[in-house]
């Protein structure tokens, strides 16, 4: 009996109105919040099952797959299929969980509360969506070859430059409510270990990055060749200077007291990882080294337009980081609660709540605890842009786990192209901009309010 009523909960939660299996755990979480983790969690499975594609060996199994192998047309058959087909795995499994998730973005346009029909379905029926979105990737794995590869390519593009935006957004109010948190806890006492704690991370920090700058220069240019490194490198770390020297102006303070070098010294460290990123998708191996070959101490091999890698290296050290970053601020997104206006407006999001509700969710009818709906008289946060936020995640991490690489780029091997290359820094830049505006904004406009 015990058992049955159990099954009966389960599916209660499974199809009903709200992320009760999360809030079983997080009893006092807001629904909001919940539904946002669950999304989450599709997104990072979906990863996770990317990343075992392409681990050695699974081309093996890859290869059972009827007419997978065959009929390539987008990547002459001088490609073996041992190197393509965790590739196209990746691809087609990106572009399940893209359509997934563009899908809910279009469903979800303009829903204002929760007592809109639409919020039932972005709230519940976890399992019919675990559902819809294995039938849509099982149905991915059939899409014929053609040009497919080569457009998808362009759309993963387009999407990631988008994203790494939006990372950057997100690292920049994480680091703003990580500054707020730490100056309100200085002011209730011990403020002498929380300013020592703040100025540690801000040294550790530009530490970091400028040890970055000093290994760019060692190890990804040369001095007769790699021009575009030298000015990536320089450009980006006298960026990086003056928006920290901007972040401490008298003026930005008086408007912004909350701003600082913190938060200027985690951009300044982000700015320097997309910059390595960058070059690390350099196709001329002269100017971009192998992880491997710098700790092994190898010779760098000659530069040329003729030479080609001798195999495809899906994993490198640039993109391990990536998954990282990207990690942290797919859950940060999902959990955020931010009092920073510009950044809120920028996500589409409301002034945050916090991560738990005020009372202790209810118990239902059938003995199964619900999350608290917060919800009522307005969303908190923009269904339709979260989604297509996630639309963009799955681009991204389809252009990470595959290294940037163009399908038709080498008919021997795989390899990675400039535009790869000119995409990051210049969505380098753009985050640099946007994070420029977030501190003169104020001074700009000052009738407008932004705190």
């Amino acid at each position: 009996m015990g058992a049955c009523l159990t099954l009966a909960s389960c599916a209660s939660c499974l199809c009903g109105t709200a992320p009760c299996l999360l809030s079983s755990c997080c009893p006092s979480s807001y629904n909001s919040t919940l539904s946002r983790l669950a999304f989450s969690f599709f997104l990072l499975l979906g990863t996770l099952v990317s990343i075992i594609m392409i681990l050695p060996g699974m081309e093996a199994h890859l290869k059972n797959i009827p007419g997978f192998c065959m009929g390539s047309t987008s990547i002459p058959g001088k490609v073996n299929c041992d190197i393509i087909v965790g590739y196209k795995s990746v691809y087609r499994m990106c572009f399940a969980m893209a359509c997934f998730f563009f899908l809910f973005s279009i469903i979800m346009i303009r829903v204002r509360s929760s007592k809109d029909p639409r919020a039932t379905i972005q709230n519940g029926f976890w399992f019919f969506k675990f559902l819809l979105l294995v039938g849509i990737t099982v149905g991915a794995f059939f899409i014929p070859d053609g040009t497919f590869n080569t457009v998808w390519y362009y759309f993963g593009v387009v999407g990631s430059f988008i994203f790494i935006i939006i990372q950057l957004i997100l690292l920049v109010d994480f680091a703003h409510s990580w500054n707020q948190s730490w100056l309100e806890k200085a002011e209730e006492g011990n403020s002498k270990c929380w300013f020592a704690a703040l100025l540690s991370f801000t040294f550790i920090h530009y530490a970091l990055a400028f040890s970055a700058v000093v290994l760019f220069y060692i190890f990804y240019t040369q001095p007769d060749d790699c021009t575009e490194h030298k000015v990536f490198i320089s450009l980006n770390f006298l960026f990086c200077i003056a928006v920290s020297i901007v972040s401490i102006l008298p003026k930005i303070q008086e408007a912004q007291p909350s701003s600082g070098l913190l938060q200027a010294s985690l951009i300044s460290l982000y700015t320097m990882y997309v910059t390595w990123s960058a070059m690390s998708n350099n196709p001329n191996r002269h100017c971009n080294p192998s992880l491997l070959s710098l700790v092994s101490s190898s010779p760098t091999p000659a530069p040329g337009p003729t030479q080609a890698p001798v195999k495809v290296q899906w994993w490198d050290a640039q993109g391990i980081v990536g998954l990282i970053i990207f990690c942290f601020c797919t859950l940060y997104a999902s959990i955020r609660s931010s009092n920073n206006a510009q950044v809120n407006k920028l996500m589409q999001t409301e002034e945050g709540q916090g991560l738990t509700a005020a009372y202790e969710a209810t118990t239902g009818e059938d003995g199964v605890r619900r999350a608290v709906d917060n919800e009522e008289d307005g969303v908190t946060y923009s269904y339709s842009f979260f989604h297509f936020s996630l639309f963009l995640a799955s681009l991204y991490i389809m252009m990470t786990l595959t290294n940037w690489f163009k399908p038709d780029t080498d008919y021997q091997t795989m390899q990675t192209t400039m535009p790869a290359v000119w995409v990051k820094i210049c969505s380098s830049w753009l985050g640099l901009a946007i994070y420029l505006w977030t501190l003169v904004a104020p001074l700009i406009f000052p009738d407008r309010e932004f705190n």
